[in-house]
């Protein structure tokens, strides 16, 4: 060990190699500090709004207005709020998992006219219900805590609902669907969830 130490030393104290590893380390800094800054913008209500016309064109057009846009408190969830993981690595494994939007995006343009959306509507609305029923809605759940719900502030058929859902190991996006967005044709979060289990 010590043997090594000394050879690395002394490959170090070459004038050529302090240089190579001071450009390694400045180089990976701004690689860093970029990869981080373009996360923070990607993760902005801007960035998920206007990237690209089929967000601008259906999503953000039909989430204006919406109780999670507008509301009596000002208090807001944006779209990353609800469709990207908060913590570090989950958002990270989200970004590289992409790969098929940016397919469809730029390949196949799958959604790029409003006819075309809608037919994929509900494809692409259950891909969404699976996500968050497979993390428990971990994304509701970063604002939404349900420990720190005050019951009596509920209407009775809300506390029903709840306590109901509690019982039966029910999920936030199991009811809550289509606050946002237009819900599609089909069946609900729930009766796919009674689907795949009679499957079984």
């Amino acid at each position: 060990m010590i043997k090594f130490l000394k050879t690395i030393g002394a490959r170090l104290s070459r004038p050529g190699s302090i240089v190579v590893l001071g450009v390694g380390l400045v180089a990976g800094m701004v690689f860093f500090f970029s990869v981080g800054s373009f996360m923070v913008y990607a993760n902005s209500e801007e960035f998920c709004a206007n990237a690209c016309h089929e967000m601008t064109v259906h999503m953000a057009a039909e989430y204006k207005g919406t109780i999670h846009d507008t509301n009596r408190t000002g208090v807001r969830a944006t779209c990353n709020d609800c469709h990207v993981p908060h913590e570090y690595l989950p958002n990270y494994a989200a970004k590289l998992g992409l790969f098929s939007d940016y397919w469809g995006h730029f390949v196949t343009r799958s959604i790029d006219t409003k006819e075309k959306f809608e037919a994929k509507r509900y494809e692409l609305a259950k891909r969404v219900w699976v996500y968050m029923k497979e993390n428990d809605s971990r994304e509701c759940r970063h604002c939404h805590t349900t420990a720190k719900m005050d019951a009596e502030k509920q209407s009775e058929k809300a506390q029903r609902r709840h306590d109901k859902g509690r019982s039966e190991g029910l999920t936030c996006i199991d009811c809550h669907f289509a606050i946002a967005h237009s819900e599609p044709n089909g069946p609900g979060p729930q009766e796919l969830s009674a689907a795949a289990a009679a499957t079984k």
